[in-house]
């Protein structure tokens, strides 16, 4: 089993004995309604949407310097970004070892994927391992995690502005600084992160990080800030917005609960979530929205969440959470209503003080 597979034999067992007077169904329940063939990578399938990102990646270039007019330029950031972040949602797949059954061909494609758009292959998939685990846990959840309402009333404004309403533009900073009361950075080998067996994976991303940057800064001196700016930087911002807006989304709700103590399970956990409709995006960006069947079954590859999603439905009923509502809207009521959760409690929901 791959350093960043949870096990789930492990989880089922567990799951059967705590969860069983709590939650109608069972972890081992969903699995037995999804199609077995849902659990199986395709490797053509795989390194057809890699390749076809890649291609559609260069495509974009060719036709934006071609033209190389202020009129289509901001056209291509939109869709440039958008693509860098359907490259990254491949890279996630390699992360979770579910492109393929080789871990060579993930870590490979994964380094390919995640290198040109600046995040550490390794450094990422192993912080978002630790995400995983412990999905709806307030006191080890990895990301988007929620503040207690104490802490909150003591957040300077500034804070308060950053955390809630400038967050689109967080992940470069969670690379370097991890979130909020956390510490380490997805680049060092010493970072808490990390294990010490895991060290020369970390130096090994971040080597090629590094090389990213370098070329970067070469093709920069021989072509100047402008050429970085309309090529790379403008359709970086796009998908660095693109991956906090949608990772926001995947666990900021009112409707949705967090837990502590023993009131956390990894089923529990995983279930808080939500699915939401990007419309005319799902495709480009593998179905990403399509969230809770792949918390509970992270080896679940990008195109066969649809069907793994639609099989745990019925089993799931009223504890499946999708949100038809307009993505703008969506983040507009989650900016304004999920500050903070009370101080104490097993199980407590979002709330803020506009309320």
């Amino acid at each position: 089993m791959s350093s960043n597979t949870i096990n789930l034999n492990h989880i089922q067992s567990a799951e059967s004995s705590q969860d069983s007077t709590k939650l109608p169904f069972t972890l081992q329940d969903l699995k037995a309604a999804i199609p077995a063939e849902c659990f199986q990578p395709n490797v053509g399938k795989s390194l057809f949407y890699f390749f076809r990102d890649i291609l559609i990646i260069g495509l974009l270039y060719a036709v934006a310097n071609y033209l190389d007019s202020w009129f289509f330029w901001p056209i291509f950031w939109l869709m440039q970004g958008t693509m860098f972040w359907a490259l990254f949602v491949v890279g996630h797949d390699c992360g979770h070892q579910s492109f393929s059954k080789h871990k060579w061909l993930n870590d490979l494609v994964g380094h390919l994927s995640h290198t040109p758009i600046l995040v550490p292959y390794h450094g990422w998939r192993i912080s978002h391992r630790t995400h995983h685990k412990n999905t709806g846990n307030i006191d080890n959840d990895e990301s988007w995690y929620p503040v207690t309402e104490s802490q909150y009333n003591e957040m300077p404004s500034a804070q308060k502005i950053g955390r809630y309403y400038a967050f689109l533009l967080a992940y470069p900073v969670y690379l370097f600084k991890r979130s909020p009361n956390k510490e380490g950075s997805h680049f060092s080998p010493s970072s808490p992160l990390f294990k010490p067996a895991e060290k020369w994976d970390i130096i090994t991303s971040t080597t090629f990080l590094i090389g990213m940057v370098a070329l970067l800064g070469f093709l920069t001196y021989q072509w100047g800030w402008l050429w970085l700016l309309k090529n790379y930087a403008a359709p970086y911002i796009v998908f660095v917005i693109w991956l906090d807006l949608v990772t926001f989304l995947h666990h900021t709700e009112p409707e949705l609960p967090w837990y502590r103590g023993e009131d956390w399970t990894f089923l529990k956990g995983a279930i808080s979530s939500i699915d939401r409709d990007y419309g005319l995006v799902n495709h480009i960006h593998h179905d990403i929205g399509t969230h809770v069947a792949h918390h509970i079954f992270l080896n679940i590859p990008h195109y066969n969440l649809l069907q793994a999603t639609e099989a745990i439905k019925p089993v799931m009923g009223e504890y499946f959470h999708k949100s038809e509502e307009p993505i703008w809207k969506s983040l507009w009521r989650s900016a304004i209503s999920c500050h903070f959760v009370p101080d104490a409690g097993g199980q407590v929901y979002y709330t803020s003080n506009n309320k």
